[in-house]
Order: C-alpha cells, then structure tokens, then sequence
C-alpha cells in the first residue's frame, strides 16, 4: 500500500512461452502487441496486471524513472547481454530518445564508445555523456571510420533508417555484433558476403528488466534527458515524439506530483 511502482512496455502474460516464463514479458512472441494497442497510459489513474509492476525506488524522481522503464529498460539489456566487454569499441547509432541512453550505459558499462549521428550539433552533448569519439555521417563513411578504430565490436543501432543500418555492417569488427533496438518498418539490403567473411552477426532486442536498469542508473547516475508536458497536452506530446522534434523523452507530469 503506497509504494511507488511504475509500468514499462509490457508485452505479455500467457505464461505459456519461455519469454514469459522467465519473467521476460517484452519479449513475448505471442502477445507482443499488448503493450501497444491497450488503452489506459495517458490517464491519472489506471488498472494494470501485478506482473507488469516495477518497484520505483525511493529518491528517484517518477520524470526521470519513466523513460527507463522503456527506452532504459531496452538499451541496457541490449548491452548488458552484447558480446562485447570493457574495453571493447560500441558504436551507437543515433542520439535520440534510446541513443543518448544507450551512451550513456555504454560508456558506464565500460566500453570505448563511439557515436555516429548526422551533423556537428550533438557533438558537444555526446561527449557529455560519454562519447570517447564522435562521426558525422554527413561528411564521413562512418563504417570506414569504424574501420580506422579498430572496428565496432557491437553497433547499437537506434536510429530508424534501414539505408543507414545496412551500410554500417562493414564496421563490425571480426565476431561483431549489430543489435537493432529501433522499429524500421522498411526492407533492408544487406551484403550477406560481408557477414560471412567476419563471421558477423545482427539480432533484435526489445527486452530487459526494468529493476536492472533503475538499480544500474541509480549506482551510475545515467539519467534520460526529458521534455516534460501537462496531461492536458497530450495530443502535443504525441505529436511531437511522431514528427521526432521531442527533446529526447517526451513524459507527462500529473499534478504537483
């Protein structure tokens, strides 16, 4: 009674598949639309299931917890279960709403990072967060570039363009791996020669336990960068996080609370 709890992207519970028998509900294969197309987030009060609850702990604040029960939630697991290991270059592609997350996990994860993003404007910021290297792919062929660093081990892409993702294969390191944690709804051409010849591997993600990531942020003191709106502005909200002009995360605070 009164304890804080927040509710993450919830995927499932059929308690039937190894996903959601491990407590891994993002990754539920056969309910995987749950948490998208239930009604109830832009709401004061709402009813969700026990298993979708995550303790918030005490001292951190709700605006800043809420994006890592998502975006937070993704890129750590993402990384935390990547092949690569401190010291290792990780490559994060785009430093939007997941990117400058995923930065900020990989650099305290302890992984030599790099962030590649169109135009100079991020820069300064990147480097803030943690970025040992920064490339413009405006101006520079940022697989080549990779190259020239010794090769990625892992490229964390989160920036929806499939054109993009498939160019920077040959940036992978021997035994690289690519993790997409953006939906792209397009087709992708891949040299497939280039994934045998360095023995290189892409894969999805969109799981994570939430816990992990709030106890990790908590001990590290990765926080998500937030543009915050009333709950009577939603529709703006929504709005700006689909035309990608949100400030990172877009989180509706309720209240004096």
């Amino acid at each position: 009674m009164g304890q804080r709890v927040g509710v993450g992207w919830h995927g499932g519970h059929c308690f039937q598949c190894a996903a959601c028998k491990s407590g891994d509900f993002g990754a539920c294969e056969t309910s995987s639309t749950t948490g998208i197309t239930t009604d109830g987030g832009y709401a004061e009060f709402m009813i969700a299931r026990m298993e979708a609850l995550n303790i918030i702990p005490d001292g951190f604040d709700p605006v800043e917890a809420a994006p890592l029960l998502c975006a937070g939630r993704t890129t750590f697991g993402a990384l935390k279960n990547c092949v690569a290991r401190g010291g290792d270059l990780v490559a994060i592609h785009g430093l939007g709403g997941l990117g400058h997350l995923g930065l900020q996990f990989a650099a305290k994860l302890g992984f030599e990072t790099a962030v590649l993003s169109r135009g100079k404007e991020k820069e300064s910021l990147a480097r803030q967060l943690g970025a040992h290297h920064f490339i413009d792919t405006n101006t520079a062929d940022a697989a080549k570039e990779l190259m020239n660093l010794g090769g990625a081990k892992v490229i964390l892409c989160t920036a929806p363009n499939s054109k993009a993702i498939s160019e920077l294969v040959n940036g992978l390191c021997r035994n690289g791996q690519m993790i997409i944690v953006t939906y792209v709804d397009e087709m992708a051409q891949l040299s497939l020669a280039s994934l045998m010849r360095g023995n290189r591997s892409i894969s999805g993600w969109v799981g994570g336990t939430p816990e992990d990531a709030l106890r990790f942020s908590i001990l590290t003191g990765v926080r998500p960068i937030v543009e915050v709106f009333p709950l009577e502005q939603a529709a703006l909200a929504f709005e700006k996080m689909m035309s990608g002009t949100v400030h990172f995360r877009a989180v509706f605070k309720i209240g004096g609370n």
